[in-house]
């Protein structure tokens, strides 16, 4: 059995005869904007062997693009013991179709992207106050862009960490 490809028409058919969807996304993620019915198993949880889909009969799990998914299909494969999709174009496909979705703009923005709009303005400040004060603020750039190759090459994102921690981002609930 592999994951078959599903678009959001033909998954909102398949759940009203009873398939489960299940996003993959992070809690944080999925706390701003998820489908109804969707059930919220992280991909984290999944991959460390949970069984939570025992008895589906189908299973749909998504993404917010579908990328993730499609490269995590294999994983996905093992924890379901029935048909098994992938929703094409994930969670921006479902929207893009006009299904519905729910949305709590209460919540913080997904960390990622915290990471990127700090991250981006660090480098961008550095750029400029290099140009016009002294060059020096260049090294701001680069202390910021050599912090994101040893996030990407180790899985430890420093910045993250420190966004985890302030005031907005404490007050992620689910549901």
């Amino acid at each position: 059995m592999t994951l078959k490809s599903i678009s959001p028409e033909a998954a909102r058919t398949l759940l009203s005869q009873g398939a489960v969807l299940v996003d993959i996304r992070g809690a944080d993620e999925y706390a701003r904007e998820h489908i109804a019915q969707a059930r919220h198993i992280p991909m984290q949880q999944l991959a460390d062997g949970a069984q939570p889909l025992d008895g589906a009969k189908a299973v749909i799990f998504h993404c917010r693009s579908g990328a993730r998914t499609q490269a995590n299909a294999q994983a996905l494969q093992a924890c379901a013991q029935c048909d098994a999709y992938i929703l094409e174009g994930g969670l921006d496909a479902w929207k893009k179709a006009g299904l519905p979705v729910e949305v709590d703009k209460a919540q913080p923005l997904e960390l990622q992207r915290q990471v990127q709009i700090a991250a981006g303005s660090i480098v961008l400040i550095g750029v400029i106050l290099g140009a016009a004060a002294s060059p020096w603020f260049y090294l701001l750039s680069a202390f910021v862009g050599a912090g994101l190759v040893f996030a990407g090459l180790s899985g430890f994102c420093g910045m993250a960490r420190v966004l985890m921690k302030m005031p907005w981002n404490r007050q992620t609930s689910i549901g």
